[in-house]
């Protein structure tokens, strides 16, 4: 089969959020710029989300507080207005090069060469076999992407009573999600502690069992129950024809491995700085690829401001290398941007973006390079985790960018 080749200035991986702002910023100033989406439709995971929250200050593109979908289109209203040029239904097979991108569609095998790569392939919850629960395989097993794809792409049954596997904002999303599909929701299940903070954002319904893990499922042909083990031992099962595992999220990162881009082995997204510069030279890496997950919104806006970069590089601006890595101590488990550049460059909203494996109350960051202290923080709030807090940038200045790794504890 004939395989068309082409080139670019800049080829967007992805057309969530994030890829669709890059382009969106990108294209407005000018630079030919190609997005390539496996799926049939632009707009990323907010396609499946009609509940509210997006669109607001908070949610990024356009004003009001629009649903998913109509955020989406928004999002990539913007970047066709702009001029980029949106492809759907084009899966990125590899790498035939550096920044050169092997892909098929309808229109068969081509090679598309940019002088940059924008990677915004985005992150997927782990489904039950990543989690290693135990038990059949039944019908009636879900993430909450595949959940909302069924109830509202789809309009199929789901079924009538349901377990939640997580007590994050996308579970409670998923658990609006069983509720408009008429299924009952039995429980939230969440093996972290139950805080007062949580409780007061909890809509009412369904109780929440914290402290609690899930250890196997029961049924054959479809689902009958959930066995779950309580902080103290005991064991239940909770009877359901329907179980839901939300959040823990991971990068959806095979295209970014397949081209040998170095991964940070916190958020397992690539290693990147401020400028969203990977350690392969003209490859740049935005969105939820980064770190499993934040809003839309904060995606959008990492879109955004990925453009200013990718403008320098396609003006001649130098990569840097030997980039001075962050490195995070339990019970933190990463940090994002996790290199810090050569040039100065202050990650998004001057700040890093954090998470936690247990909850900490009031903690106080501490920020060390080659023994010497560089910045302490305390944290009005606790942080808990499932949920971002951030540290500042203030000591970027004092850090030595030929020095070795910064180490970010808590004391």
């Amino acid at each position: 089969m004939t395989r068309r080749e082409r080139t670019v200035d800049v080829l967007v991986v992805g057309a969530g959020p994030a890829g669709l702002g890059a382009a969106a910023a990108l294209a407005a100033s000018g630079t030919r710029v190609e997005v390539l989406e496996r799926e049939q439709s632009a707009g990323g995971i907010p396609r499946h989300c009609h509940h509210g929250g997006f669109g607001s200050r908070r949610g990024g593109s356009g004003s009001g507080d629009v649903s998913g979908p109509e955020y989406a289109l928004r999002c990539t209203a913007a970047a066709e207005r702009a001029g980029a040029t949106l492809r759907t239904g084009i899966t990125v097979t590899g790498w035939a090069g550096p920044r050169t991108l092997d892909a098929t569609g309808p229109g068969g095998l081509e090679r598309i060469t940019a002088r940059a790569v924008v990677l915004a392939t985005g992150a997927r919850e782990r489904p039950r076999s990543a989690r290693l629960v135990p038990g059949t395989r039944p019908a009636g097993v879900y993430t909450t992407g595949e959940l909302q794809q069924a109830v509202h792409l789809h309009h199929q049954d789901i079924g009538t009573r349901a377990v939640v596997v997580g007590d994050e904002p996308v579970s409670h999303a998923a658990a609006d999600t069983l509720r408009i599909a008429g299924v009952e929701v039995a429980a939230l299940v969440t093996s972290h502690p139950a805080t007062a903070l949580a409780a007061l954002r909890r809509r009412p319904g369904a109780p929440v069992l914290s402290r609690t893990t899930v250890t196997g499922l029961t049924g054959r042909a479809r689902l009958t129950g959930v066995t779950v083990r309580h902080h103290d031992g005991r064991t239940t099962t909770l009877r359901c024809d329907t179980v839901v595992f939300t959040g823990d999220w991971i990068p959806d990162h095979e295209l970014a491995r397949r081209g040998a881009v170095a991964l940070d082995p916190g958020t397992r997204g690539p290693a990147h700085d401020a400028s969203y510069r990977t350690g392969e030279q003209g490859v740049f890496a935005v969105g939820n690829l980064l770190h499993g997950v934040e809003s839309a919104g904060t995606a959008a806006a990492e879109g955004r401001a990925v453009a200013a970069p990718v403008l320098r590089h396609l003006s001649g601006g130098t990569w840097p290398v030997g980039q001075v890595t962050l490195a995070v101590a339990a019970p933190l488990t990463w940090i994002a941007p996790n290199l810090i550049g050569p040039d100065g460059d202050r990650p998004l909203n001057d700040r890093f973006v954090l998470r936690t494996e247990r909850r900490l109350t009031a903690p106080m960051l501490m920020v060390r390079q080659n023994g010497r202290l560089l910045h302490r923080q305390r944290m009005l709030l606790p942080a808990r985790p499932g949920h971002p807090f951030h540290l500042s940038a203030d000591w970027l200045d004092r850090a030595d960018p030929r020095g070795d790794t910064v180490r970010i504890s808590v004391r």
